[in-house]
């Protein structure tokens, strides 16, 4: 098991272990996706991974999904390789941050077993509701929610995940009650809205997008300031909630412990790769994502608010993904 320290406390304590490679890369490089092929965190890493070499002496950045347990599994066992540069990451909320409060008996800490390098993306959630369903304002639904407590079903794509989080900032900010319906992917939990089992959801812009487009399911409201181009005129949900400002996350990290160089020598070939037009509008377009980019020191400072914004939620809400 490597050796855990905070990065969040202390984001400028890089070690140096004596297997440092300042001329990184010099051998093939895995990045460990802790999703299954096909998901939003899946086709940004193939999105990262199809320039890699230009960038990287040469070198191809393989991808290995490794699923299951909301993230954890995968973290588990990247936490647990060398932090040579040989093995790195795709960070997401589960694996790297909130993990342990979900799942108390995780055999790792999200939060002290990786070294942040690289904050790539931000994904917007979309609060959506059935198309029958009069309440259809974000007005409307806290409206009506507050005559009705718990007269109002959202679905999500599983206990703990981002689409269930997200519903329930939204629930506790404007002081309201629904009933949760947890699925076990986000195309499941679209699809239950569809068909009615459910009245709202917030899930990704990405994942629900055909569903809009096709009139199926209705934009109440995006997840971040100014909204997004994907859904022009669709608010925001902060122009009723001040404040509300989160989003679907992933960055690149390494196993703790890796050496300061070899941080910065990733952190600046992932920046190139997301700073090309092409990268940026493929994943603008495709997933209605914002690059971020920024320093090890910013994506650390970065989890450190996640953990800080979901901890109270999960912990008053009793939330347990297992």
């Amino acid at each position: 098991m490597v050796q855990r320290r905070s990065l969040l406390a202390a984001p400028m304590a890089l070690a140096a272990p004596a297997y440092a490679q300042p001329s990184w890369p010099q051998q093939q490089i895995r990045l460990i996706v802790p999703f299954g092929p096909g998901g939003a965190i899946d086709t940004l890493s193939r999105t990262m991974a199809a320039r890699f070499a230009e960038f990287a002496n040469g070198q191809n950045l393989v991808i290995e999904n490794r699923a299951g347990a909301g993230g954890t599994i995968g973290g588990a066992y990247a936490a647990q390789q060398r932090p040579d540069g040989s093995t790195l990451m795709m960070a997401d909320v589960g694996a790297n941050a909130i993990g342990r409060l979900l799942y108390p008996a995780l055999a790792y800490d999200p939060v002290t077993a990786f070294t942040p390098i690289i904050h790539l993306v931000n994904l917007p959630g979309c609060l959506i509701a059935h198309p029958d369903v009069p309440q259809q304002t974000m007005a409307e639904i806290i409206a009506a929610a507050r005559a009705r407590p718990d007269g109002f079903t959202f679905s999500s794509a599983g206990t703990g995940n981002g689409s269930h989080l997200f519903m329930e900032l939204f629930l506790k900010r404007a002081g309201i009650r629904m009933v949760h319906v947890p699925y076990r992917s986000g195309a499941e939990m679209v699809t239950a809205l569809i068909r009615g089992d459910a009245q709202y959801g917030f899930p990704t812009v990405s994942s629900a997008l055909a569903m809009i487009r096709e009139g199926r399911a209705k934009a109440v409201a995006i997840s971040l300031p100014g909204g997004t181009p994907v859904l022009p005129g669709v608010p925001a949900v902060d122009t009723v909630l001040p404040g509300f400002n989160v989003a679907v996350w992933h960055g690149i990290v390494a196993p703790f412990g890796m050496e300061r160089s070899m941080v910065e020598r990733i952190n600046e070939i992932f920046g190139k790769i997301a700073a090309l037009p092409e990268v940026r509008e493929r994943i603008a377009a495709g997933q209605a994502g914002r690059v971020v980019g920024g320093t090890p020191e910013d994506f650390a400072a970065h989890i450190r608010r996640e953990f800080e914004t979901w901890a109270p939620i999960i912990r008053e809400g009793n939330i347990r993904a297992e």
